[in-house]
């Protein structure tokens, strides 16, 4: 661990999810935290999100009791899963299985929500809202603010999101996030009357998939094969696109859909980081979230690698004797588990919105089998995400200080 009498101290840029859970995993070390955002006030990119038992993990490492406020939105119970497009299954989880398999269960929370939680714990005065960023100097740890103030830290943590200024400064030339051949909508709906089905169902070239929140609505998500990005369209053309889309499907989906405001559909065209980047840091910067490893959303582990990435940073500088070692160690801890996370976000994502029909069958037929082992071999595919546990670090061995 560091020693030294003077307080140690990380400025964040951006205060998104991954940005203010290094802002909180600093603090909690007891360093100096400034978190710096360019909007005038905290407007999270989505509706909402699944926090699986990883990032849950990873937070109940911070104090304030953050975990306990998730658990307290969960709603997820019983069978969920991908159906056909016919309705028939093909994979099936359950959900007691999983909590007691991962020691948390999957709970699906609005973004804002979230948000809310983490900025609460933030030390007062740590947060500095309407603040842009001019430049970074990562040899020095100096900010430039568009105002011409100058910040001075002991590490920078880059957390600006997925077309990260930071990013093109630390590693100029190197590719960022690429259009994934994928759009994708979210929505919220009430509920009540609709016999709805947890999970997805995959039709050809997409997904559709539903799940309860604890306010009483549904969040609705869907997902299709693209081969450009589509263009700007009105709420109405949004929602018709869906009908045509996915309209089809089976009960309750045609309903879900006619429940859909049309002035509050989101859509965007999913990038994802295909070249990793060379590293996670330079000089005193680390960069974190989809500014260093923008996925498909096909794992739901977006946020929360964003999370991991954030608590193991912390980890890492507080207990090393230099930055530069810290920031290595970070690098070393993160960059093959979140490369390996991207890859399969993007096999997933095609194996779900495939639009082959033999292609189709294939696939189908092997998730059925695989079905045939029951609930615990669909949950073993996933442990690989799910049993990641805190400090799971992976720190080369360093000589005698």
């Amino acid at each position: 661990m560091m020693t030294g009498t003077a307080k140690r101290r990380a400025i964040v840029i951006g205060a998104g999810i991954g940005g203010l859970t290094a802002g909180l995993a600093f603090a909690g070390k007891g360093w100096d935290v400034q978190v710096l955002e360019r909007t005038a006030a905290l407007w999270p990119v989505g509706y909402a999100l699944i926090m699986a038992p990883n990032a849950q993990r990873a937070l109940d490492t911070i104090p304030g009791g953050i975990v306990e406020q998730i658990h307290s939105l969960a709603t997820l119970q019983g069978e969920s899963g991908i159906r056909t497009a016919r309705g028939g299954w093909l994979s099936r989880n359950d959900a007691s299985l999983a909590e007691e398999r991962y020691g948390h269960p999957a709970v699906v929370l609005r973004r804002a929500e979230l948000v809310e939680m983490l900025a609460a714990n933030l030390p007062p005065g740590s947060l500095r809202l309407g603040t842009p960023v001019a430049g970074l100097d990562a040899a020095t740890g100096e900010v430039t603010l568009e105002t011409g103030e100058v910040l001075r830290g002991d590490v920078l943590v880059a957390a600006d999101g997925i077309h990260s200024a930071a990013r093109a400064a630390l590693f100029p030339g190197c590719p960022g996030p690429v259009f994934a051949g994928l759009t994708a909508w979210q929505a919220l709906v009430p509920s009540a009357g609709i016999d709805y089905q947890v999970g997805t169902t995959w039709s050809r070239g997409g997904e559709f998939g539903m799940l309860p929140m604890k306010d009483g609505r549904l969040y609705v998500f869907a997902e299709a094969a693209a081969d450009k990005p589509m263009p700007r369209r009105t709420g109405a053309e949004e929602k018709a696109e869906l009908v045509r889309r996915f309209g089809g499907l089976r009960p309750p989906v045609p309903e879900v859909i006619r429940r859909i405001d049309e002035e509050a559909v989101l859509r965007a065209d999913i990038h994802s980081m295909q070249v990793p980047l060379p590293a996670f840091h330079r000089g005193r910067a680390a960069i974190l979230g989809d500014a260093a490893h923008a996925m498909a959303p096909n794992l739901g582990q977006g946020a929360c690698q964003a999370i991991e990435d954030a608590v193991t940073l912390a980890y890492v500088l507080d207990r090393s004797g230099s930055v530069p070692q810290g920031l290595a160690d970070y690098t070393a801890a993160r960059m093959p588990r979140t490369s390996l996370i991207v890859r399969r976000s993007s096999q997933v994502a095609r194996f779900a919105t495939m639009r082959n029909p033999a292609g189709q069958v294939l696939r189908n037929g092997m998730l059925r089998a695989m079905g045939l082992l029951g609930s615990s071999a669909a949950l073993r595919q996933a442990d690989f995400v799910m049993r990641w546990d805190h400090p799971a670090v992976a720190v080369r061995p360093r000589p005698p200080q």
